[in-house]
């Protein structure tokens, strides 16, 4: 109830148009009349990086409060308060335990399941369920999503990718069963139309950007539906109203854009029809929608992949025209250590954006930032050595206030990444005993 309008909206409501259905944010006038603030929803993300890190330069010198930034880190400093670096954790079970070569294919698979995956390139490829599935399943039936998986390097699914082990395994750190991988939507328009509009998913390429070109911004489409509410609602509900659609309006006219080469920046690769050439463009398009999504309620859990693992991306936008994989094999080259520590700090960076997206979004009372947690890393520590023991982890965000972030945390050797999900979830009313190798429940993660 909006007591000035005296107008009480369902949680649930929608605008609708022909064609399209679009959820709201949290407004005032979906909150009993005189009651306290309705308590906001806990989002987990989940932002993943391949092929490592320069371990030197990832790690913060300090411990606790007093930490101070690495150089890759360096990005994050803003978010001080918001962020925590977790040292010492492992995933034993993207080892080789006997199977040999496949690091990479390993720490995909393992990365969200603590699953050592069966080394195979055929149909029976088995890994485990990841946390963000498990926890998918709690709000299926209160979301319109399920779970958002995102991706920023287009990959086959099938076939041979690292050393006998399937490409599904490098393809994918999403897991909805042992043998059936959540492959990420790689195409922003394909994902905004999955949270906003009705995709037709039986078309070809060709065919919906024939589509594209004659359809109507998903706002023209609801446009009625938003004016009427507009009326309906107080003046700081229409001001929210207005934030979120503006928002909505901007990502897809970055979408269309992307579409139509809209920029004069010369890819190191070949792009795909509707995604961004520059890699800026394309991660923050991709944060951008799993920010919409979070605002809207639309899912309370996504993934983003930055690249699969052993991508061969270049990063000429930051002074790096090496392959990526090759280069994270450093041997130890005062110059390789250079080249991928710009590579690091430039993806560290991207992720500070998502953050302030996160920060600068309102939602219940306080942020988006407020009631989220978001992970980001990787299952490799040292991509040269292929190691998984002491790996870069970043936690932020404040869970609705079940974390107390800010500091810089070291666990003791050995303690399972597992234990950090088994953690999360506990705090996103899923609680579970055991996923993956986990043994136990990370401590410290709420404590002074």
């Amino acid at each position: 109830m909006n007591i000035l309008t005296g107008k009480h909206l369902s949680r649930r409501t929608v605008l609708r148009g022909v064609g399209a259905a679009l959820a709201l944010p949290l407004l005032d006038s979906m909150r009993p009349a005189l009651a306290a603030e309705s308590k906001a929803p806990v989002r987990l993300a989940f932002s993943y990086i391949p092929n490592g890190v320069t371990v030197r330069d990832w790690k913060p010198a300090g411990e606790g409060a007093g930490f101070e930034f690495s150089r890759i880190l360096k990005p994050l400093e803003p978010f001080r308060q918001d962020v925590m670096v977790l040292s010492g954790l492992d995933h034993h079970n993207a080892e080789g335990l006997g199977d040999g070569g496949g690091d990479h294919a390993r720490a995909g698979a393992c990365f969200l399941t603590g699953v050592h995956p069966k080394k195979t390139a055929g149909a029976d490829i088995q890994a485990g369920i990841s946390v963000d599935q498990l926890v998918a399943r709690k709000y299926e039936s209160v979301t319109r999503v399920a779970s958002l998986e995102l991706g920023c390097e287009d990959s086959r699914t099938v076939g041979n990718c690292d050393s006998g082990y399937s490409c599904a395994y490098t393809n994918s750190i999403s897991w909805r069963g042992p043998q059936t991988p959540m492959p990420p939507e790689t195409n922003p328009r394909l994902a905004f139309e999955r949270l906003f509009g009705d995709a037709d998913f039986s078309l070809t390429a060709a065919q919906r950007a024939a589509r594209a070109a004659q359809r109507k911004s998903i706002l023209d489409l609801v446009g009625g539906s938003a004016q009427r509410l507009s009326k309906d609602v107080g003046p700081a509900d229409r001001r929210k109203l207005d934030e979120y659609l503006t928002g909505v309006r901007e990502a897809e006219r970055r979408i269309q854009m992307a579409e139509k080469g809209a920029t004069g920046f010369k890819p190191g690769m070949e792009k795909p029809t509707g995604v961004p050439v520059a890699f800026t463009d394309y991660v923050k398009i991709m944060f951008d929608l799993q920010v919409l999504a979070f605002q809207a309620d639309l899912t309370r859990v996504s993934t983003l992949i930055f690249g699969r693992e052993g991508s061969v991306r270049t990063y000429n936008e930051v002074g790096v025209p090496d392959p990526h994989h090759p280069l994270s094999h450093h041997r130890n080259l005062p110059e390789n250590h250079e080249k991928l520590s710009k590579i690091n700090q430039f993806h560290a960076g991207l992720f500070a954006y998502f953050l302030d997206r996160l920060r600068k979004t309102k939602d219940g009372d306080g942020t988006l930032l407020d009631h989220t947690m978001a992970v980001y890393g990787s299952a490799i520590a040292d991509g040269n050595s292929h190691s998984h023991t002491n790996l870069p982890v970043i936690l932020a965000g404040h869970g609705g206030g079940k974390l107390t972030p800010g500091r810089h945390i070291v666990y003791r050797q050995g303690t399972p990444m597992t234990n950090l999900y088994v953690a999360l979830m506990e705090h996103m009313d899923v609680p579970t005993e055991k996923l993956g190798d986990s043994n136990g429940k990370l401590e410290y993660l709420s404590e002074l």
